[in-house]
């Protein structure tokens, strides 16, 4: 999967397409992402000792990774792999050609 924790993307699909967030989790054998503040659901939750309140909360639930889209220097990008001299392996911008950091 060429997304990592903490990269911050775009919606290309769904009902919060053009919304922006940044990655909370990864999924790799589902192939999903959970963003913040994307996908949320409403969820009941009972008092117990973490959250001695309880009612309801609202949720992120995962997006298929197909559905989102890198943030490179403000824009959309797609994403490609690179070997440097070294032998590493490095995470390159399509849009622009820049390593990804």
């Amino acid at each position: 999967m060429k997304l990592k924790k903490g990269d911050t993307v775009v919606v290309i699909a769904g009902k919060d397409k053009g919304r922006e967030g940044e990655i909370v989790q990864v999924l790799p054998k589902a192939n999903k992402v959970v963003v913040n503040g994307i996908n949320t659901a409403k969820k009941h939750v009972k008092p117990n000792r973490g959250n001695q309140t309880g009612g309801i909360i609202d949720r992120d639930l995962p997006v298929d990774a197909s559905n989102v889209m890198l943030v490179h220097k403000g824009k959309p990008t797609r994403v490609g792999y690179q070997i440097q001299s070294d032998g590493t392996k490095v995470r390159v911008a399509k849009r622009t050609g820049e390593v990804i950091s």
